[in-house]
């Protein structure tokens, strides 16, 4: 579906006219929730996201058969100032190891049952150095979140949103502390992997992006700190919204990506569960940011969107158990 906006401010304005959660299918769906064959809240969290899923669904009962995952691939100019372990020429070569099937991402998917979809965004033309202006210009920025809203499957029923690109820890670093304050340091992790000196230099480049770009906040930050592989996870991130397909955000760089959107316009996450903890040291400070409680906490740090990936199948149990499940009456047993 095309993107109905050619601007920044055409997006914050399709964002904001997105549609809420469906108050009467989340009422059926906790009606419905009383009524199973179990002690109340014996599922714990699996109830509770099994009726957020059925309100942004509009179906007191639904299903989940079409999942849809998205990585976005994006190269970054600040990897010249060797904040990463690995050369950006490795953002190319890994995006042709998803499109053949031998990453982490396509195992997870599918063993998921999700389709995924590989949108490789300009990889010839790396964002610029931040440090030395912003990382893209509006026109560019506009691109990338057409690119991510288009790539959306309006006939998904759930989206997770992954990323490939060099360099990405240090811009998902950047925005958390543009968008919530905080030290450099406070932010900035190992990534691929960085020794000692490689982290500290990560840190003063993450320290003079936010001298450079002092008081830039939402897609501002997004423009000015982040990447095209970002910008194309937001674009999907808020498409999702307009179909009412919930998402299930991954690790650090997408939360990062994701909050750019909250911090423009307050709740645009509400149809966003976070799916995992990655052991990135600041992705727990971003997600208690975002008042996002993760589903697993495996230890991950991969991206691709794999831990997202990965906590489909939570999601899936959760909507199985509400749906499929016997109330008592229709079991024939007695409720109390």
């Amino acid at each position: 579906m095309r993107a109905p906006f050619t601007s920044i401010d055409g997006f914050v304005e399709a964002l904001k006219a997105t549609p809420e959660a469906d108050a009467a299918a989340r009422e059926e769906a906790e009606a419905r929730n009383m009524q199973l064959t179990k002690p109340p809240a014996a599922l714990g969290r699996l109830e509770e996201l099994a009726i957020w899923y059925a309100a942004w669904r509009g179906n007191a009962r639904p299903q989940i058969s079409a999942p849809q995952v998205i990585v976005f691939a994006g190269n970054h100019g600040v990897t010249a100032k060797g904040v990463s372990a690995f050369p950006a020429e490795v953002t190319e070569q890994m995006v042709l190891n998803f499109q053949h099937g031998g990453a982490a991402i396509n195992q997870l998917s599918q063993a998921a049952g999700a389709k995924l979809d590989v949108i490789a965004l300009s990889l010839e033309t790396p964002t610029a150095d931040f440090t030395e202006g912003p990382a893209m210009t509006e026109a560019e920025l506009v691109e990338a979140l057409r690119a991510g809203w288009e790539a959306v499957d309006p006939q998904a029923d759930v989206l997770v949103t992954g990323e490939m690109g060099i360099g990405n820890t240090t811009s998902a670093a950047a925005l958390g502390a543009a968008n919530f304050g905080g030290a450099p340091e406070d932010w900035t992790g190992r990534g691929t992997g960085v020794d000692d000196a490689g982290l500290a230099r990560k840190t003063e480049v993450v320290a003079a992006g936010l001298d450079r770009h002092a008081g830039a906040k939402g897609l501002e930050a997004l423009r000015c700190l982040g990447g095209r592989e970002l910008a194309g996870m937001a674009g999907a991130i808020a498409a999702a919204r307009a179909h009412r397909i919930p998402v299930i955000l991954d690790g650090f760089i997408c939360s990062a990506a994701a909050a750019c959107l909250d911090v423009e316009v307050p709740g645009a996450l509400d149809h966003a569960v976070a799916g995992h903890l990655s052991a990135e040291g600041a992705h727990a400070r971003m997600l208690d940011a975002m008042g996002k409680v993760p589903l697993l906490s495996l230890g991950l740090r991969l991206g691709e969107g794999s831990g997202a990936a990965l906590a489909i199948n939570i999601l899936k149990s959760a909507v199985a158990c509400h749906s499929g499940m016997a109330t008592f009456a229709e079991a024939g047993v007695s409720d109390g």
